[in-house]
């Protein structure tokens, strides 16, 4: 009787808490969309710039205005550095020394700007002119203010340089974010992902837009400026190079005009606003409410290219008999008789269309994988490049441009060729109708830089053909790796990550990644395949059931690892998990499916404000200093603060930022700023918290509470 009493007085303190709570306004990141529109059209306008000089500096400064904090650029006469300052603090500078701010490469070697020679300001844009390090080459910068970010471009005079770079004193910002997937020494981006970016090292060549990475040329920074490079050219992005040397490096392997723009805001959220204001955000999500509801199954990490119809019918049925619900069977690499044929090999497939059938009577779709690679040895090599359908090779236009990949080499359709693309399209229609497919995973990338882009394009066009290629089908919640151009944004594609390991390493990295590719403008993301894959060995139990944990509070769930039994690629051996391990796998699953109408609130919400869904603490509480640098906890939407364990052990540090908080394992409330240490986390417990007084709490609540 003593412990009913005091459950219903937590029940009754919980639901007048609430009840008060969300009747107070609601601050955050959801604003309507009139106050979306002045925010992304205030800075049509600077408030009168001007200009002053001084024996040593020539300072160009912006007032504050009705909702933009203001700043001042100063350009220091000797060194040719730019420091930019918001109220007087400095918020970014330019790297010095050697390295030097605005530097370009001539014949090999590295050279900078030096002394400003002379400067200008007509039309509201400031020009400079400065020397360099080298003999006959010039600077010339042009620095063009709006209200809450300027323009930098700028060019060489002299020198025959063959690329342009930027480089800034990390530590002038604070902590910096952005980029996406980051290519780095110590195994970015499959099983590593600093976050910030300047807590590790990042060394991203090839960064660009026929990347498979899904990355975007933008940072931000916790002292609320950001960076967008503007080009179509491939960069060199190099932070922290060559261990911690202190210094960002956005290098553009072009001598053409380096466009920049650099956002002065008052908080990381609203330099994220900015971005996406130019580039776009999602105007529709194609997932569906299902597809967010409920995982999506795909055969890659269960059995690899090892897989055929008997496997796949197996694993289905298995995972319907053990409760493991999902919306789709997604057959991935291997099924072709050949890479790009777009036909089943007959002998692991002797009947796809009553494999279909049967997934289908499971309550499943059917999905399969396809790729614009088509391989060497495949009949329909031969006819795609007798009638030239394929990308040509930017060497010698005359051939089809020839690829190695992870399965063999092969030539790529041309998009961008009206007739290759009806070829292609049609094929893919075929077969699908077929088979009674329902979708498709789209993989590799759509242009790679071997290649010559089709007469009147570029590069970063394959992006956009790829994107309205794609946007044809149900992806199926296994989402597209498109990126840089306007119409990956706009089209709200799922996001999946880069393949992972199966460590806690790569766990720990998914998450993060999650953080940086939700914030450079793909609000609708998943982690890679829960227990990830890479050809490692299969998960241990520990990592399968906290990476399941981890994606419950995330907008989809990935799977493909089975918790009722897998085989280790690198044994042969068969993996029984227990019995436990298969419970607490659909114990996630049923959290996240009660999630859900929450979580279907959020997309209505980013579809509206273009504000992300999974997002780090700091874009809700900018004034939570501790918050900047937590790389294990989100929040997901304005409601839930998810901080599942993503290390081997039963406790977890857990820091809660300003507010009060509803702890739904323990059934009580905090009130924040609080660090929770040795927060007990044993395997059955997912650690999350609900901020009472955010729209959605209550939904939260209900959906996160155990089940009793």
């Amino acid at each position: 009787m003593r412990a009913h009493s005091r459950r219903r007085s937590l029940t009754v303190f919980l639901a007048t808490s609430l009840s008060l709570l969300l009747l107070s306004p609601v601050t955050g990141l959801l604003h309507a969309p009139e106050a979306r529109a002045e925010a992304r059209g205030r800075a049509d306008a600077a408030p009168d710039p001007k200009v002053t000089e001084t024996p040593g500096t020539v300072s160009l400064s912006v007032p504050a205005g009705r909702t933009s904090p203001g700043y001042t650029v100063d350009v220091d006469k000797d060194a040719f550095l730019l420091t930019t300052r918001r109220a007087g603090a400095t918020v970014l500078r330019s790297a010095a020394g050697d390295t030097g701010g605005l530097r370009f490469r001539s014949h090999g070697t590295w050279q900078h700007a030096t002394g400003l020679t002379g400067w200008t300001f007509e039309g509201g844009v400031l020009t400079l002119t400065a020397d360099t390090t080298l003999d006959g080459a010039t600077v010339e910068a042009r620095v063009t203010p709006e209200a809450d970010r300027y323009a930098l471009d700028w060019d060489v005079k002299g020198g025959s340089p063959d690329q342009l770079g930027l480089a800034y004193d990390l530590s002038s910002a604070g902590h910096w974010y952005g980029h996406g997937e980051a290519d780095t020494p110590a195994g970015g981006p499959g099983v590593d992902q600093p976050w910030p970016l300047d807590a590790g090292e990042v060394e991203h060549e090839n960064f660009g837009p026929a990347s498979y990475s899904m990355i975007d040329p933008f940072w931000y920074t916790s002292r609320s400026t950001g960076l967008r490079v503007d080009t179509g050219h491939v960069m060199d992005v190099a932070i922290n190079e060559g261990g911690k040397d202190g210094i960002g490096r956005f290098t553009v392997e072009s001598a053409d005009t380096y466009r920049a723009t650099v956002f002065v805001e008052s908080t990381p959220l609203e330099v994220y606003r900015d971005y996406i204001g130019i580039v776009g955000s999602p105007t529709k999500s194609d997932a569906t409410y299902e597809q967010y509801a409920k995982p999506l199954w795909n055969s890659w990490a269960q059995f690899y290219t090892h897989v055929d119809q008997a496997k796949l019918l197996d694993y289905a049925t298995d995972l319907k008999a053990n409760g493991l619900d999902g919306h789709t069977i997604q057959l991935d690499d291997k099924w072709e008789s050949n890479y790009g044929n777009l036909t089943f090999d007959s002998t692991a497939y002797p009947d796809p269309k009553a494999m279909s059938d049967k997934i289908h009577a499971m309550g499943f779709d059917f999905g399969l994988w396809v790729t614009l690679w088509i391989n060497l040895d495949s009949a329909n090599y031969q006819e795609a490049a007798d009638k030239g359908y394929l990308l040509k090779d930017a060497e010698d236009p005359a051939k089809p441009c020839e690829v190695t990949w992870w399965n063999g080499t092969a030539g790529i359709v041309d998009l961008a060729n009206p007739e290759a693309k009806a070829w292609y399209e049609g094929r893919l229609k075929t077969l699908m109708s077929t088979y009674d497919v329902d979708g498709l995973k789209f993989d590799t990338r759509f242009f790679d830089e071997k290649c010559a882009p089709h007469d009147g394009y570029k590069a970063s066009d394959y992006q956009r053909l790829g994107s309205e290629l794609a946007d044809q089908f149900d992806l199926q919640g296994a989402g597209i790796r498109v990126h840089w151009d306007g119409t990956a944004h706009k089209a709200g594609f799922v996001t999946r990550q880069v393949d992972k390991g199966t460590g806690w390493d790569s766990l720990r990295a998914s998450v993060s990644q999650n953080l940086a590719i939700s914030t450079i403008g793909y609000p609708f993301i998943e982690s890679d395949m829960i227990g990830g894959s890479l050809s490692q060995p299969a998960p241990s139990k520990d990592v399968l059931v906290r990476w399941a944990q981890s994606a419950s509070l995330m907008p989809l769930m990935y799977g493909s690892t089975s918790p009722v039994d897998t085989v280790d690629v690198t044994t042969g051996q068969k993996v029984d998990y227990d019995q436990e391990t298969v419970d607490l796998y659909r114990e996630a699953i049923q959290r996240h499916e009660r999630l859900a109408p929450y979580i279907w609130d959020q997309v209505q919400h980013t579809l509206k404000t273009g504000d992300p869904i999974m997002r780090p603490l700091f874009f809700d509480f900018p004034g939570d200093k501790e918050g900047y640098t937590v790389n294990d906890e989100w929040m997901l939407g304005p409601a839930v603060l998810a901080a599942p364990e993503l290390a081997a052990g039963a406790t977890r540090a857990v820091h809660l930022p300003p507010g009060t908080w509803y702890d739904v394992n323990q059934g009580t409330v905090i009130r924040g700023p609080r660090t929770l240490k040795d927060y007990a986390a044993p395997l059955g417990v997912t650690p999350a918290f609900v901020h009472l007084g955010a729209e959605g709490a209550a939904k939260a609540v209900k959906a996160l509470r155990p089940r009793t």
